[in-house]
């Protein structure tokens, strides 16, 4: 390849906040028509990130699904492909076609006349493939696994096994059956490959093709030799076998089939048995061929699963949906087995000390030559997670890392793990020092060292191609970044590839000489670049995803502020002011809660609510300043502020709300019975118990799909916070706003979809019931028949955010005494 022509002439800086109370505005023609049913439409407008992005085997293409600008919102995304290959030649476009093109608005280089830029769009279009041309690319641009040499990797694609040849993109295909070949993996010297069909481990000599089973696991109760009779039956038996030769023979013949059958099971594999009801979840063969870990799965037996109702249905009958069971019903169980080959013969580990145990267990893998594996253990209740090293020639397990928490284990990366230096060294992610930082340890255990460090988060780990070097997405240079840097596998000096501010998630090509990379910045949805991989290299749009229509904007990067919690912590919030829109003040202000928990909402980069984040602005066009705050057990900002709410969901995380609404009143002489808030799911919940529990400093309230009772959530994430309901009833008592709904003072609306199969719309159907025997009067409900959790249909936003602005322009937005005005009147419809 050829150096890449990447000539945005001098620095395109694709968009910088240096200044974070700087707003900066994208802007083309004559603006965005702010209309909710507009906002609403969604991803037709604002566009689809590229993802799953894959690179061809030899490099020539960037592999990814989207959809073009303005696609219609039912469209599901479709495989295309863009050219990565240099050689691309510049054009010269007119500073309008720029802006239209480019994601961010640049100062950038003028040619001499002022009339034009000069940008290099790498000479490249996406093209959409028909799905049998993704089948038959599958081979080609699936990430597999490694051979020794790293000339090949080994893929499975369609349920059948493959080889690819970096030097051509070359596949030789190596299956073609009905049963399903899966993960498939290199021996130590490459000349044989490892797979998965049927629930059992097989390997193929790769130069003559033969198969050979590895293990043989069964399902069923192990057959049992017949016990010999005592008592009357034996007297019987012995009288007939005396007395009778057929019986004699018949006896003599089994006794021979027996024997036969154990000199089998001895000469070959030791078959094992696994219960009816159990399942096979992971199988890995070690690359020397000497072992392989299994991981068996127990489901829960007796569990009651909630049931949603669906009630608009093509057959006209009332159809239930079963999802899930609620928090604290009884979990299933896994148990780990390590196989000695070739004979077949197991051996149960005992994770915590048990042949079986709650909870979970992942694996990490094995090191280069199989001496090692790697094995992720998390029990049910959350509260430790132990990374364990294995034998290949024994049962034998070390543990690495114990890591414990009173609160629960969790962040980024927590089951992050791999090997490096032949195999010699073992590489994890761990919360040891209250930041998800890399470490590094012997895979037989024991030399541990940090191979980063600082009040920031590793977020994502990859190798390189010639696995010489880490490449980590990390928030190093502020919470409100995700940038890309390099750094060797031994630890030492970090190089920053990525230097626009921003979000970056890049993936590197099979040589390692390029990058594609989707960036996204506040005001800019995520995009596809190429980008040579060298330190502050200048990159090149691959694609644009909004609509001509977005991009006339203008769409404002809102400033960050910091807001002085009670506790003495500053707490990051977005604001969205008035003026920044061109637009006067109304006296009133509105926080939107996002949802999720643990969830990072405010940074320099796309937010994960796009259709809130206009809404947003259309409130700031209409006079309203609006607050989206980072609250604490947010994600981003380390292990204290993501435990801030154990035990209390509703605690410290609402309490930053009402801090918001004190700093709202102090900044803007905005009262807290003119401060509005809303948001959906966690969002939802915090709105209700910021109306419940806190009324002084929030004037309405809007909850979208919101947790009214915990004890209805589900097992996973609920338990890890807040125990489990049976073990815990304070937590759950004191977190739940069912329990607090006496306290509701000022207006409230509802908003639930009566298909959710998340937060149930049972939840909201009983905080209903408990608001009428209460004698409650100033809320309401508004139900959607056939939404999820996320709502699909821009007609269910588009009522759903109507509902929500006509709330606000009746209730804070007018001074005492004032008339109501709906969203009609405001233009806004």
């Amino acid at each position: 390849m050829r150096t890449l022509s990447l000539t945005l002439v001098a620095s395109l800086a694709l968009a910088t906040c240096a200044n974070a109370q700087t707003v900066s505005r994208v802007s083309n023609g004559d603006g965005f028509n702010f209309t909710i049913k507009n906002i609403m439409r969604g991803p037709e407008l604002y566009g689809r990130p590229p993802a799953n992005i894959r690179w061809s085997a030899d490099g020539r293409w960037i592999h990814f699904n989207w959809n073009e600008p303005g696609t219609d919102w039912r469209e599901p995304l479709r495989p295309y492909r863009v050219r990565a290959a240099d050689g691309a030649k510049p054009e010269r476009l007119t500073l309008a076609q720029a802006d239209s093109a480019l994601p961010y608005i640049t100062e950038g280089t003028l040619s001499p006349d002022g009339r034009s830029r000069a940008v290099d769009a790498n000479g490249a279009k996406p093209e959409r493939l028909t799905l049998a041309q993704a089948d038959s690319a599958l081979p080609y641009i699936t990430e597999g696994t490694l051979s020794p040499d790293g000339r090949s990797r080994a893929v499975d694609a369609n349920g059948d096994l493959y080889l690819v040849q970096f030097k051509d993109g070359s596949a030789r295909r190596l299956t073609q059956t009905v049963a399903n070949e899966t993960r498939p993996t290199f021996s130590a010297d490459g000349k044989t490959l490892y797979f998965l069909r049927d629930g059992n481990a097989y390997s193929m000599s790769l130069a003559g093709g033969e198969v050979r089973q590895l293990t043989d696991i069964r399902s069923g109760p192990e057959p049992k030799d017949s016990a010999k009779a005592v008592g009357q039956r034996g007297r019987l038996e012995q009288q007939q076998r005396d007395l009778f030769d057929v019986v004699r023979d018949r006896a003599n013949a089994d006794s021979a089939a027996k024997a036969d059958r154990k000199a089998r099971e001895a000469a070959g594999l030791q078959p094992i048995y696994i219960a009816t009801t159990e399942r096979v979840t992971t199988i890995d063969v070690s690359p020397n061929g000497r072992a392989a870990i299994v991981v068996v799965g127990q489901p829960a037996a007796n569990q009651r699963q909630a049931e949603v109702p669906q009630f608009v249905t093509s057959t006209g009958y009332v159809e239930n949906l079963r999802i899930r069971t609620k928090v604290g019903d009884i979990t299933g169980k896994q148990r780990v087995l390590w196989i000695s080959l070739p004979s077949g013969k197991a051996t149960p580990l005992k994770i915590y000390g048990s042949d079986s145990t709650s909870g979970f267990v992942n694996m990490a893998g094995w090191n280069d030559d199989g001496s090692r594996a790697a094995l992720f253990a998390f029990p049910e209740n959350h509260k430790s997670r132990m990374l364990y090293s294995i034998r290949s020639d024994s049962a034998v397990m070390t543990t690495v890392e114990t890591l414990r928490d009173t609160a629960w284990v969790g962040g980024p990366c927590s089951s992050c793990a791999g090997f490096t230096d032949g195999g010699k060294r073992l590489w994890y992610i761990s919360e040891a020092t209250g930041y998800a930082q890399l470490y590094s340890a012997s895979s037989a255990g024991g030399d541990v060292k940090p191979l980063t460090s600082g009040k920031w988060e590793v977020l994502n780990v990859d190798i390189s191609p010639d696995r010489r070097e880490f490449y980590l997405t990390t928030s190093e240079p502020s919470p409100f970044e995700q940038q890309l840097y390099r750094m060797p596998v031994s630890g030492g000096a970090r190089t920053r590839i990525t230097t626009t501010s921003g979000g970056h998630a890049a993936v590197p090509s099979p040589d390692g000489r390029l990058l594609a990379d989707v960036y996204s910045f506040t005001n800019r949805p995520p995009d596809l670049y190429l980008v040579a991989n060298n330190a502050g290299a200048t990159p090149a749009r691959l694609t644009t995803s909004p609509s001509a229509e977005w991009l006339k904007g203008p769409w404002i990067a809102p400033a960050l502020v910091e807001i002085p919690a009670s506790d003495g912590i500053n707490v990051p919030a977005h604001i969205y002011r008035p003026e920044d829109m061109g637009a006067k003040p109304n006296g009133a202000a509105v926080i939107f809660v996002h949802g999720a928990g643990y969830l990072h909402n405010v940074g320099n980069f796309w937010s994960s609510y796009p259709r809130e984040y206009m809404f947003n602005q259309l409130l700031a066009k209409n006079g309203y300043v609006v607050l989206d705050v980072d609250y604490r057990a947010s994600a981003g900002y380390g292990r204290d502020w993501r435990t801030a709410i154990y035990r209390w969901m509703g605690g410290r995380d609402l309490q930053d709300h009402v801090d918001a609404s004190k700093w709202l009143a102090k900044n803007y002489n905005i009262p807290g019975n003119r401060v509005g808030i809303y948001g959906g799911s966690y969002g939802g919940f915090i709105t209700l118990m910021a109306l419940f529990t806190a009324p002084d400093y929030f004037g309405a309230g809007a909850g979208l799909r919101s947790v009214t009772d915990w004890a209805h959530y589900n097992e996973g994430y609920t338990s890890a916070i807040l125990n489990r309901p049976q073990d815990d009833t304070l937590a759950y008592h004191r977190s739940s706003p069912i329990y607090y709904a006496e306290g509701l003072r000022s207006p409230l609306l509802m908003l639930h979809g009566m298909v959710d199969v998340n937060v149930h719309y049972q939840d909201i159907v009983r905080l209903q019931q408990r608001l009428i025997e209460l004698g409650k009067t100033d809320w309401s409900l508004a139900s959607y028949p056939v939404e999820d959790h996320g709502f699909v249909r821009p007609s269910s936003w588009t009522d759903e955010y109507r509902r929500i602005f006509e709330l606000f322009e009746s209730t804070i937005a007018l001074p005492a005494g004032a008339p109501k005005r709906a969203a009609s009147d405001a233009g806004v419809r």
